[in-house]
């Protein structure tokens, strides 16, 4: 990675923070993006501290402005772009009868159009290098998850864009990988919208029997450098689910139902 131009949308907290150490580390020129502007501070002053190149742009990527700002400064500071990890995603905690529609709405734009976005406007560069495109998806990307409505939408829309988008650049050399990681202990949850749009604040699982995000981020940067076109995180709820959900989708829509039911005030029981 050394000498390569990497940019992590999301890239202040959780896994986006992770992956710009680990990138940063191997000597690549990290530019992260979020939209809070002292997170990203923070984040820019950590990175630094390590001794990591890295450039921060302040962006939404639900705004297809902000996405090709976020481009087009990177490109105007270091003339080139190898990595784009479009990892910036929202949750969601309700069933979808206690959901207004705007909350669906926002988990697609901000999942589903950030990705579409920052692609578009990234892919000329990615095409010059035959530089990787990575999409962060999510178990909810392959099953959907109950009370997860938005999310599970937006993340199998990801998974279907970049799917597509691999095909078409079967000759153009452009790297595609969709990472799913399953549980990872990061903020999402705390940050999930309720049904009314507000946050929920508080995380409903046990964070510390998670995988981690640093270990989580060492390993979709190793599936990039591999040039990987799929990797799914996590050996039970990650890799057993999905295989198993090829084959027995009824068996594993009860096991996910009764799993998610377990949760504290879980939005179905």
């Amino acid at each position: 990675m050394k000498g390569k131009v990497v940019i992590i949308t999301g890239g202040s907290s959780g896994i986006g923070l992770a992956l710009a150490h680990e990138f940063g580390r191997l000597g690549a020129f990290v530019v992260i993006s979020a939209r809070n502007r002292e997170r990203l501070d923070q984040a820019t002053a950590d990175l630094r501290w390590e001794g990591i190149e890295v450039m921060a742009v302040q962006a939404d990527v639900s705004r297809e402005e902000d996405c090709k700002n976020l481009i087009e400064k990177t490109v105007a500071e270091k003339g080139r772009i190898d990595v784009l990890v479009n990892n910036a995603g929202i949750s969601m905690r309700a069933a979808f009868k206690d959901t207004e529609l705007s909350v669906i709405k926002t988990l697609m734009d901000v999942n589903f159009w950030g990705t579409v976005y920052c692609t578009k406007f990234a892919l000329p560069w990615l095409l010059e290098t035959k530089g990787s495109v990575v999409g962060i998806i999510s178990v909810a990307g392959y099953i959907g998850l109950p009370g997860r409505t938005g999310y599970s939408a937006s993340k199998f829309a990801i998974r279907g864009f970049l799917d597509t988008l691999r095909c078409e650049n079967l000759k153009t050399g452009l790297h595609v990988l969709v990472a799913a990681p399953g549980f990872t202990a990061t903020n999402i949850r705390q940050s999930a919208l309720l049904g009314n749009g507000h946050p929920q604040g508080t995380t409903p699982r046990d964070e510390g029997k998670m995988m981690s995000a640093g270990k989580a981020a060492k390993k979709i940067v190793k599936a990039t450098i591999r040039r990987k076109n799929e990797l799914v995180l996590t050996l039970v709820e990650g890799k057993l689910a999905v295989l198993l959900n090829r084959f027995f989708p009824g068996l594993v829509s009860h096991l996910t139902y009764t799993h998610m039911a377990k949760e504290p005030a879980a939005p179905v029981k």
